[in-house]
C-alpha cells in the first residue's frame, strides 16, 4: 500500500481510493458568472477517476456552484449542485462544536477528565475533553489501529466483502467504545497523537450525558435549527438518502475479483458521530462560515480550536480541536481551516478562511476506477490553491 493511501486510511479518506467515472461530462455552473478556473478544477477530479463532483465557492466575487461527471454510472445526468451526500469525518467538526458549546456554558472544562461522566467504560482517568477532540487520548481506533510499522490491529469491519455484507447492520455507540477500551491503549493519555474515530464516539456520549438529550436532538437544537440547515442531519441507523443526490459506488476486491456496488444507501452507525452525518455544499458553507466568524463559539474557544498538535501533520495541515489548520504559504490567504472526510463511496471537503469570508465546500462520489485515490492529493492541492491563492 502506498504512503498516500495509508494516510487516507489513517484520517478517514480511504474510501476515495475506490472511485471512478463511466463517462466525462462538461461541468455545469451556477447562473450569473463564469469561473473557468473552478470549472477546470472540478473537471480534474472527474478526469482523475471520480464518478462525480459538486463544488461551491464563496469569495469576494460572490457565490459559485458547479458540478461535473455523472449522477449515476451508466447515465448522462450531472450531479445536482444541491445534492445530499455523506460527510464522513467532516462530521467530527460538528461534534467538536457541540462539545465546545457545552464547555462555553461551563458544563465541563476543556481539561476536565471525562471518566467520571461516563463511568461505565472504565476510561483512563487521565483522558480529558481536549484529548478527545485533538486525538491525544491514546484510545484504540475502533475502526482499526494503524501502526507506524505498517501493521494493523483490526477493529469492526468497515471495508471489503465483510463490510459489504454488514453495511445495513446497526451498531450502538456504547458497543464501539467498549470494543476500543478492550484493546491496549496506543500511548498514555497526552503522550502522542493518533487519529481515532473512537474519540468522537466518546464525545457523542459525553454530549448526551451533559445535555440529557439524544445527540441528534442536541445537534438540531444547537446548530441545525439556529443556522436553518434544513438539509443536514445525523441519520442514526437510517440507511436512506434525502433527494436529490448523486449515487456513490464502492469498489472492492473479493476472492481475487474486483466488484463495484452502489452504496448510496448504507447504515453509518459503524462510524457514529465520528462520520455519520449527511449534508449539502450549501449547508456546509453556511455552517463553517458561521463557526469561523464567531457565531457558534466565543472567541477564546475558537482560538483553542486552532491550537494544533505538532505531531499531527497530514495532507490537510495540523490538527487542532476538531479541525485542521493549513498554512498555504506565500501568495495565498495564509492559514485555512478545514475538516475533510470520506466514507465508502463518498468524500467531502470543507474549507474556510479564519474570518469565514471565503469558503470551499464540495462532495466527490466514487465510481469504478482504481486510480482515483492516487490522483486525489494533486487534484485537491490544485483546487485549494485555485480558490485560496488565485492560482
Amino acid at each position: 500500500m502506498t504512503k498516500t493511501l495509508k494516510t487516507f486510511r489513517r484520517i478517514g479518506l480511504t474510501a476515495l481510493a475506490a472511485a471512478l467515472l463511466a463517462g466525462v461530462t462538461a461541468p455545469v455552473a451556477s447562473a450569473g458568472q463564469d469561473r473557468p478556473e473552478l470549472r477546470q478544477a472540478v473537471q480534474e477530479f472527474v478526469g482523475a477517476g471520480f464518478a462525480g463532483m459538486q463544488l461551491r465557492v464563496r469569495d469576494e466575487r460572490g457565490e459559485w456552484s458547479g458540478s461535473a461527471g455523472v449522477r449515476e454510472l451508466g447515465g448522462t445526468a450531472k450531479p445536482p449542485t444541491n445534492g445530499h451526500f455523506r460527510l464522513g469525518s467532516t462530521t467530527k467538526n460538528f461534534t467538536a462544536t457541540l462539545v465546545l458549546q457545552l464547555v462555553a456554558e461551563g458544563r465541563i472544562g476543556l481539561d476536565t477528565p471525562v471518566a467520571g461522566f461516563l463511568p461505565q467504560f472504565g476510561l483512563d482517568p487521565r483522558i480529558t475533553v481536549r484529548m478527545l477532540l485533538q486525538h491525544t487520548s491514546g484510545l484504540f481506533n475502533h475502526t482499526g489501529q494503524y501502526h507506524p510499522d505498517g501493521t494493523v490491529t483490526p477493529g469492526i469491519p468497515w471495508a471489503g466483502q465483510e463490510w459489504v455484507d454488514k453495511r445495513f447492520h446497526t451498531y450502538q455507540p456504547e458497543e464501539l467504545v467498549r470494543l476500543a477500551v478492550s484493546k491496549p491503549a496506543v500511548f498514555a493519555p497526552g503522550a502522542g497523537w493518533s487519529y481515532s474515530n473512537t474519540n468522537y464516539v466518546v464525545a457523542r456520549l459525553l454530549v448526551e450525558k451533559l445535555s440529557g438529550r439524544p445527540f441528534a436532538d442536541e445537534l438540531d437544537r444547537r446548530i441545525l435549527r439556529p443556522l436553518k440547515l434544513r438539509d443536514t442531519l445525523s441519520p442514526g441507523a437510517w440507511a436512506g438518502m434525502p433527494k436529490p443526490y448523486a449515487h456513490a459506488y464502492y469498489r472492492y476486491e473479493n476472492a481475487g475479483q474486483w466488484k463495484t456496488i452502489d452504496v448510496t444507501h448504507q447504515n453509518p452507525t459503524w462510524i457514529s458521530s465520528a462520520g455519520d452525518m449527511i449534508s449539502t455544499t450549501k449547508d456546509l458553507q453556511t455552517y463553517f462560515s458561521a463557526l469561523q466568524s464567531g457565531k457558534l463559539l466565543p472567541a477564546w474557544l475558537l482560538a483553542e480550536m486552532r491550537v494544533t498538535h505538532p505531531g499531527s501533520e497530514s495532507l490537510y495541515g495540523f490538527y487542532g480541536l476538531g479541525q485542521f489548520s493549513q498554512d498555504l504559504g506565500p501568495g495565498c490567504v495564509g492559514v485555512v481551516l478545514n475538516h475533510n472526510g470520506g466514507l465508502n463511496g463518498y468524500g467531502s471537503l470543507m474549507y474556510s478562511t479564519p474570518d469565514g469570508s471565503k469558503t470551499l465546500t464540495a462532495s466527490v462520489t466514487g465510481g469504478d476506477d482504481a486510480n482515483a485515490g492516487q490522483a486525489f492529493p494533486a487534484a485537491l492541492n490544485k483546487l485549494v490553491r485555485t480558490v485560496f491563492c488565485g492560482k
